[in-house]
């Protein structure tokens, strides 16, 4: 009811504002979404490859360097700033809103592809890199956790280790079929309800305009009885609605494998997935990490999808032993 009661509220206010005489477009950076990197100088950014990310590093550039890859595609890294903790246990860690997603500059629909991300990968590796003998290590949630799999499929000596936390798949079919299992929602449920009412309100293109959607649609994941098992909304900054769609339309047309050259990779790897997550759960975790030689396969009680966020005091220790293991 509270959350019923929020939405009436911010659909009253976007409606006064519309009607009001001093009339306001929706679309504007910064009224119905935080600003993007271009749009606002006093975010940290980096370019690289042909766009502006929104991103910042924690610890000593010197130590062994860890990415942080969040999920998605579209989301970005606010919930997972519990993880420049490792910055404490000897590691560079480094954070980025991929491209189109958060906080970072958005782009036409057109230009994603797979490639595109795990360029983009290589190429912040490559800017907070100081020495060619730095080890990397990718630290992956959900979408995350694929796209640092695609890397080291592609990639297969430059990848110290990996934490990988509930990938949806490495195939586009495992994918897909996680996918089918997450977003079997009723119809008629009250977050449906709650988005179709004010994508009423909202119509247009802008990304603005598309982001604030995405992000009330964003609210499945922790309503009451959601399948991923989360405890309630965890913290973000901006949804990308075009990179997601465009993300995902791009893996329709053209499906993925990301374990061609998985066998060849002998580190151990640290793959972890939820209690809650009905979605998920160890059968689907054994399939997936199977395509890994080297498997440290463990479960984060107590927690659903989101495990670096919800789980975090049982997910570091973990993470952390792993990671000064092989380091």
């Amino acid at each position: 009811m509270k959350k019923s009661f929020l939405v009436l509220v911010i659909a009253a206010l976007v409606a006064v504002t519309l009607t009001s005489c001093d009339i306001v477009e929706p679309g504007e950076p910064g009224l119905l979404v935080p600003r993007t990197v271009d749009e606002d100088n006093s975010i940290p950014s980096i370019f690289v490859n042909g766009t502006q990310l929104h991103s910042e590093a924690f610890g000593n550039p010197n130590d062994p360097m860890l990415i942080v890859l969040h999920g998605g595609p579209g989301g970005d890294y606010r919930n997972l700033l519990n993880c420049a903790k490792f910055s404490e246990d000897g590691f560079f860690v480094v954070f980025y809103d991929q491209r189109g997603s958060g906080l970072s500059r958005r782009h036409n629909k057109d230009i994603y592809t797979i490639q595109l991300f795990l360029d983009d990968l290589h190429a912040i590796i490559n800017h907070y890199r100081q020495r060619q003998d730095q080890k990397v290590f990718l630290m992956g949630q959900s979408w995350g956790a694929m796209l640092a799999t695609a890397y080291v499929n592609t990639r297969l000596g430059e990848v110290s280790g990996v934490v990988l936390s509930e990938p949806g798949g490495f195939t586009w079919t495992d994918t897909e079929e996680y996918m089918k299992r997450l977003r079997s929602l009723e119809v008629f449920d009250e977050t449906s309800n709650d988005f179709v009412y004010l994508d009423q309100i909202l119509t247009g293109n802008d990304h603005n305009e598309l982001d604030y959607r995405a992000a009330l649609q964003s609210a499945a994941d922790f309503a009451d009885g959601n399948k991923v098992g989360n405890a309630g909304p965890s913290p973000f900054w901006r949804q990308g609605a075009v990179c997601n769609a465009a993300a995902m339309e791009y893996a329709r047309d053209h499906p993925f494998d990301f374990t061609t050259n998985l066998r060849q990779y002998t580190t151990e790897v640290l793959f972890l997935y939820s209690e809650l997550n009905e979605a998920y759960g160890r059968v689907h975790a054994e399939l997936v990490s199977s395509a890994y030689p080297n498997v440290q396969l463990t479960l984060i009680s107590g927690t659903g999808h989101e495990i670096p966020y919800f789980g975090w005091d049982r997910f570091y220790p973990v993470a952390r032993t792993y990671l000064n293991t092989i380091k």
